[in-house]
């Protein structure tokens, strides 16, 4: 017989799985939805000593109770750092780990670092307050109001009731069980593990394969053929928005089923495989975080140069964590791409901005700044003619030049990108919305790589942007490759898309000489 142990989300308790609990129960398992100090009905317990410690001790109490030899330990949100610190106590009473749309803590972490709304973590911190601002309960959050629970993820998929329950049982979340750093032993790592990703808040399988391809250390653990992955179609709250999907899934879980990453993930990653076009090598100076790729006739002395020529400036997508290598600048796309507008006669350029999570494009949106600036300095470049071509993700970063355009931007370019933060993307701010800057954009021209076998709710920001552009008249150019995927670049060798790059970069040089 299986036995769960079910650990929710911050603000809530065991109440929240209710519907759950009975549809494992209807199959024959036991189960145990926990209801943390401080939360549910037992919100009256909580002081300003509870923290996160109270927490894993509640969770160890309930494993050492149940009469289960062993029991199936599902995180939640929050949920799965006291379900980590548990497991690692009494690894022996643990058959498997289900992370529920919750991130992967490390020890030492404390759960705030992985809370998506920078307001969210403002408050949790205190910053903004002084001492004497402080309420006397400083040491609990209130609970957020009805319309705010999309701070803490998607509510897709909730109906007005769910919202409404949610808002009337959620409790105030004692503080401490947020800020405490979790400790992590290492008999947790060594047990089972499955992940179940809510797609509409933003996480998916496809997305998991990426970032480990990237080679971040941190998540290498995941290729482990113990590790499997589920996906619901729903929010952040599955629990209420999908009870029969998840209770479906965490007995596929609990039998060892699930989607497993393939061994092939650690070898060559897609992003690291060789570029769809045969380019030659150029010259390559690098500077500090930019790299130029010099046409052959440019000279490497700046002060023998001749006649400056026009710049290119390709801006990867991301998040990309830091620490990986080699760095985007060095990926082949980008080296293929600097190279190929140095073939062209134009100064190609190459860079690595600090998008390393999506709290970071003000951060990388200087990064891009300072990045031109110290281009357009250099007297090769031509300083009154430089195009800007993004990919993926950095699309958002096209935002500041599209609403107010400088006179020295002749183009720009976006390839497979996104164009607006899709709803579960909730940390973005506002400032990056392409399909909305674009109304400033002019006469500026666009040109737009757009993949027919995108993924939707990348291609639907494409397609408010396309009529946004409309719209207001912009100047758009659509390059489209019916049979390409996202990365196109190292992904599909085809002539269509060879076809589509030699357009898309004849049109932008073409800008830039015009």
């Amino acid at each position: 017989m299986t036995a769960f142990v079910l650990v929710s989300g911050s603000y809530t308790g065991g109440w929240v799985w209710w519907e759950v609990a009975a549809r494992l129960r209807e199959s024959g398992a036991e189960v145990h939805p926990a209801t943390l100090t401080g939360m549910g009905d037992r919100r009256h317990l909580a002081g300003p000593g509870t923290d996160l410690e109270t927490h894993v001790e509640d969770v160890v109490q309930l494993l050492d109770h149940m009469d289960e030899p062993e029991a199936v330990l599902v995180g939640h949100c929050y949920g799965i750092h006291p379900v980590l610190g548990a497991a690692g106590r009494r690894p022996e009473r643990v058959a498997r780990v289900v992370y529920l749309d919750a991130g992967m803590p490390q020890d030492g972490d404390p759960a705030l670092r992985l809370v998506p709304d920078p307001v969210v973590r403002d408050r949790l911190l205190g910053e903004g307050e002084g001492e004497g601002d402080r309420p006397a309960d400083v040491w609990r959050l209130p609970p957020p109001a009805a319309g705010e629970w999309q701070r803490w993820g998607s509510t897709a998929g909730l109906s007005a009731a769910d919202l409404a329950r949610l808002t009337r049982l959620a409790a105030p979340q004692p503080r401490g069980t947020l800020t405490q750093p979790l400790r992590l032993p290492e008999a947790a790592a060594a047990l089972p593990v499955t992940g179940v990703f809510c797609t509409a808040n933003g996480a998916s399988i496809a997305a998991a394969e990426m970032m480990v391809g990237f080679g971040d250390p941190r998540l290498q653990a995941l290729v482990d053929p113990r590790v499997t992955f589920f996906e619901l179609d729903t929010g952040h709250w599955p629990m209420l928005s999908a009870p029969d999907e998840l209770a479906g899934v965490l007995l596929k879980a609990a039998a060892g089923e699930g989607y497993r990453l393939p061994a092939t993930l650690r070898e060559k990653p897609a992003h690291l495989r060789p570029f769809l076009l045969d380019v030659p090598e150029r010259r390559r100076e690098r500077i500090g975080r930019v790299d130029l790729h010099l046409p052959d006739d440019v000279p490497a002395d700046p002060a023998e140069v001749d006649r400056p020529r026009p710049a290119v400036v390709f801006v990867h997508g991301g998040p990309v964590p830091p620490g990986v290598a080699p760095t985007p600048r060095d990926w082949p796309t980008l080296v293929g791409y600097g190279r190929y507008a140095a073939g062209l006669g134009a100064i190609g350029v190459t860079l690595d901005h600090r998008l390393h999570a999506l709290t970071d494009y003000p951060r990388a949106a200087e990064d891009l700044a300072e990045a031109i600036d110290l281009v357009r300095a250099d007297p090769r470049v031509d300083e009154d003619r430089i195009a800007l071509w993004h990919f993926s993700a950095g699309g958002l970063l096209l935002a500041d030049w599209l609403a107010a355009p400088p006179p020295w931007l002749r183009c720009v370019a976006a390839s497979y990108p996104v164009l607006a933060p899709p709803p579960s993307w909730g940390p973005v701010e506002s400032r990056f919305r392409p399909v909305t800057a674009v109304r400033g954009a002019g006469r500026l021209p666009v040109v737009l790589t757009r993949v027919g076998q995108e993924r939707p709710k990348f291609a639907a920001t494409v397609e408010e942007f396309l009529a946004a552009a409309a719209d207001c008249g912009a100047e758009v150019e659509v390059v489209d490759i019916p049979q390409g995927h996202h990365g196109f670049e190292t992904l599909d060798h085809t002539d269509e898309a060879r076809a589509a790059v030699e357009r898309a970069a004849r049109s932008v040089l073409g800008h830039l000489r015009g």
